[in-house]
């Protein structure tokens, strides 16, 4: 009887714990999802400005190239708390930003 007690007690410590854990991760989702969301709202205000205006707020990139399209690709890579950031900005030839891809930026 004091067995099937303890292994009802376990189970039901072990259910809570999942449900825990598995709430907590929901949690960390959304605040990325919102922390990224920002990100990309910010970011976004650069389309259609002049280079010079992106260079002018985030200061020079970290590297350039061209593209597979003609359009020249200007890299900023910086790290926050050890993780690495990557922002790319695409700039058509007549230096208007076009479009930007951002990875583990927070």
């Amino acid at each position: 009887m004091v067995l099937s007690f303890l292994m009802k007690f376990r189970f039901i410590i072990c259910l809570f714990l999942i449900l825990i854990f598995f709430s907590g991760c929901e949690t960390i989702k959304k605040k990325s999802d919102e922390i990224a969301e920002k990100e990309n709202e910010r970011l976004s205000l650069f389309i259609g400005k002049n280079s010079d205006d992106l260079k002018s707020e985030l200061g020079n990139p970290t590297d350039d190239f061209i593209n597979e399209n003609g359009n020249e690709v200007l890299v900023y890579k910086t790290k926050k708390y050890g993780i690495p950031c990557e922002r790319k900005f695409e700039v058509d030839s007549n230096s208007i930003v076009v479009g930007f891809t951002s990875s583990g930026c927070f």
